[in-house]
This record gives structure tokens, C-alpha cells and sequence, in this order.
């Protein structure tokens, strides 16, 4: 029977996926959200969200950081890595060619901005080595002379760990200067962890696509990829208008993000693929507004007309939206509507059924699989003149089937007239058989 869904108030690469951690794993007694003690983000300043891989000459997304932060020749940068592991548990510490530490990524990223405009960029100091400094007033007073923030990638509840204080979940010092910097009008940045730390209650913490939808979500951190986790009072709480996941198309992390949204009670999910940026501007009120920025783009699952299930073949949702926009795209989270001013809608190229898809959320099992998979479907749906196309996981155990339909109000909107680019408002379900 279904339920309704009810809507819930590397160095080397920027950004890079979460990798195997050695932290203290989190019990998975909770059964349901507990409400995070950190307040809603109603603020002047705004997010720079990177869905990870941010290439070193992406002058579009790092020019919007350091114009939020006052522009080029005045911008002043806060570099915060501890999502990394510190130096102290990087075997390749002292070897400036190969060290991918906490320290020597901040000081990685301090460069790129400088090179990129920035007046200052700097690394500050906090991370699983440095727990003190996360309360030092000495740190502190630096973060007051910051105009925006970075937070890198790595592993989001390494920033739990060292940024909020335990149990308690509330804020350090570090974290509560940041936070009042945001409301002020500073930029808040980050890439893969450093995106994801921005999430309220609920955020994910690990897990692949096929085992978190055949399985479920358990609140807690895992250190497996088989396990759907997440952290019911979530992370630093920067963004609640809906979840946040990273890397998405190109680990199809899509059916993660809508288990997990629909395990609990989230309408919307924003799924940020590389190398792209959701820009967001007042942040928790009633105005808050969405913008794509970059080479890819961004999944926003809606869900806040779904059912969700369990049958004899297994679980199943039924009637999300998928919407996916790319650049220059807006979006208002509070009535769903999309704005793509610089394209238009173009002509079916073809009569013909979409090409089969046996393996939509790029199955880390299959050496042949395809990233982006999902959105190349529902592409190359939007060029036929079918209103339907179907694809299935790589998996059998069971086997998912997901179901994307053309309804009423579907939009396909191009730059160039020719080739889909932004979808709007697809039907998507899923069942298992």
C-alpha cells in the first residue's frame, strides 16, 4: 500500500567524491528526524552550491564566488578543508607533488582563488587535528575579515565533526562567525562535501542508488557504500528547502536522493552534477530563489505530489517530477516555477521508441556503464515525439524499472532551437518487478 508524501518544513580535483573514512560510526537507533538546533539561514548573503569536480579554469563558477564576495582585487577568501583527512593521517604529507591533507588542499584551493581574482584567499586552520581552533577566538577574528567562504570536498561529517559540537549539534565558534558572515552578506561556497555540509535535517551521508532503493535509508554514517545513510539533524542547515546530493550524474546518485526524500518526508531534492553551481539568494524565506551556473547541470526532484510504497516485488514511487536545468536557469523553490530566459523550445529530430537503458543510476558494478544516464534518457525522450521511455537498473535482485512520461505542462527548452537541454516537469516512477 503507498503513503503520501507530506511536505517537510583529491587535491587535484575540486571537489572530489567522498572516499573511505575511518570516523566514529553513528548509531542507526533513530527512527525518525530529530530536528536540527541550528537555525534557518534568513540572511542577505547567499550559497554558491558545486555539485564537486570544479575544473581549475571554470572562470564562471569561481568569478560568481569572488564577485559575491566583493570582487575581483577586494574579494577575501576563507578556505575550510576538513572534510579532507588531516595531515596526520596522509601518508604523503611532507611530499608537496602528492599530499592530499586537509592543509595542503586549503592551500591548494587558496591558490586557484587568488589566480582566479581573489584579493586573499587563506587557509583557516580547523579540521580533525586542529578541533581546537574550531573555538579560538584568534580564528575567529580571521573569519570576521573574510568576505566568502569555501568549504572543500572530501567527507561531509568530517565538517560535523569538527565544526558542530557532538550531541548537541550546535554551533562552534568558527561555524556560528560563518553563519553570521552569511547573514551579513558574505558568500558561502562549496564543492561535493563542502556542497552537502549546507544541508538541513536529513542530510545524506553515503550510499549507491541500487542498494539504498531495494534496502532503504537508515539515519547514521556508515562507512558502506551498500548502506543509504543520513544524519537525521543533518549538517550545517545553510539550505532547507530541500536536500542536497552531489556528483549525480555521474555516479546516478537520482535514485539515492529519491529514496532517501521519500524515506523522509523531504518534497524536494536538489542533485548537483559536476563541474556546475546552484546559486541561491535569500536563502529560507519566502523569496529564495535558485540559479544554474556551469558546464552540466542540476536535477531538482520534486516530490511533493508522490506516493511511495512497498509491494510483494519490492519498493516504489510513483508520480515525482524530474526537472533539469542547466545554465542560466532559475528556479523558485517555493512554487516550482523555472525560468530560462536565453532558450526556447525545440522541434522533435525523431519518431522513433528511445534507445533501451538498462542501467539508469550508472551501476558502480558495471564496467560499461554510462554516466548520466538518467538525464540521457530523459533527453533523448524530449528529441522523439513518444511521450514515454522506460529504463531499468543494472541490477535484478529485484530489478527497477524507471518510467518517465511526458504530462501536460512538459517543457524541453534549448539554447540552440535544436537539442534539449533544459527538461521541465517530467513524470518519473519507479517500481520494482
Amino acid at each position: 500500500m503507498g503513503i503520501r508524501l507530506h511536505r517537510s518544513s583529491a587535491r587535484r580535483a575540486l571537489g572530489a567524491a567522498a572516499v573511505t573514512v575511518s570516523l566514529v560510526i553513528v548509531g542507526a537507533s533513530p527512527t525518525t528526524a530529530v530536528p536540527s538546533s541550528v537555525p534557518p539561514h534568513h540572511g542577505n548573503g547567499s550559497l554558491v552550491l558545486v555539485g564537486g569536480g570544479l575544473k581549475e579554469d571554470n572562470t564562471q563558477v569561481f568569478g560568481e564566488i569572488i564577485r559575491r564576495a566583493g570582487g575581483a582585487g577586494h574579494a577575501r577568501i576563507g578556505i575550510l578543508t576538513a572534510g579532507s583527512v588531516p595531515a596526520s593521517q596522509d601518508p604523503d604529507a611532507n611530499d608537496p607533488d602528492r599530499c592530499s591533507n586537509s592543509a595542503c588542499n586549503g592551500a591548494y584551493y587558496a591558490g586557484l582563488f587568488r589566480r582566479h581574482g581573489a584579493a586573499d584567499a587563506q587557509w583557516i586552520p580547523v579540521d580533525l587535528d586542529h578541533l581546537a581552533n574550531a573555538d579560538s577566538d584568534a580564528v575567529v577574528a580571521r573569519i570576521n575579515s573574510m568576505s566568502g567562504f569555501f568549504f572543500g570536498g572530501g567527507d561531509q561529517y568530517r565538517y560535523v565533526t569538527s565544526l558542530l559540537h557532538g550531541e548537541r549539534h550546535t554551533d562552534s565558534k568558527v561555524l556560528a562567525a560563518i553563519r553570521a558572515k552569511l547573514a551579513d552578506g558574505a558568500v558561502v561556497s562549496g564543492s561535493s562535501a563542502g556542497a552537502q555540509i549546507a544541508s538541513g535535517p536529513d542530510m545524506v551521508t553515503g550510499g549507491d542508488s541500487y542498494p539504498g532503493l531495494r534496502d532503504g535509508s537508515r539515519p547514521g554514517y556508515f562507512d558502506d557504500p551498500t548502506v543509504l545513510g543520513h544524519l537525521p539533524r543533518g549538517g550545517f542547515g545553510f539550505l532547507r528547502s530541500g536536500l542536497i546530493d552531489t556528483h549525480t550524474g555521474t555516479t546516478g546518485r537520482e535514485g539515492r536522493a529519491l529514496r532517501l526524500a521519500a524515506d523522509t518526508g523531504h518534497d524536494l531534492v536538489y542533485a548537483l552534477d559536476e563541474d556546475s553551481a546552484l546559486v541561491v539568494d535569500r536563502a529560507g524565506s519566502t523569496r529564495e530563489r535558485v540559479r544554474v551556473i556551469g558546464s552540466q547541470g542540476v536535477s531538482v526532484l520534486d516530490l511533493s505530489g508522490a506516493h511511495a510504497g512497498q509491494g510483494p516485488a519490492g519498493w516504489h514511487l510513483h508520480n515525482a517530477r524530474y526537472t533539469y536545468l542547466t545554465s542560466g536557469d532559475s528556479y523558485m523553490p517555493r512554487t516550482g516555477t523555472v525560468v530560462a530566459p536565453d532558450k526556447r523550445r525545440p522541434e522533435p529530430t525523431t519518431h522513433e521508441a528511445v534507445p533501451p537503458n538498462t542501467d539508469v543510476f550508472h551501476s558502480p558494478d558495471n564496467p560499461a556503464g554510462t554516466p548520466y544516464s538518467l538525464r540521457g534518457t530523459a533527453r533523448a525522450l524530449a528529441a522523439s515525439t513518444q511521450r514515454t521511455a522506460m529504463a531499468t537498473t543494472y541490477e535484478n535482485t529485484p530489478r527497477f524499472t524507471v518510467t518517465l512520461t511526458e504530462p501536460r505542462g512538459f517543457r524541453a527548452l534549448s539554447a540552440d532551437g535544436r537539442t534539449p537541454q533544459t527538461l521541465v516537469d517530467l513524470r518519473l516512477d519507479v517500481d520494482a518487478g
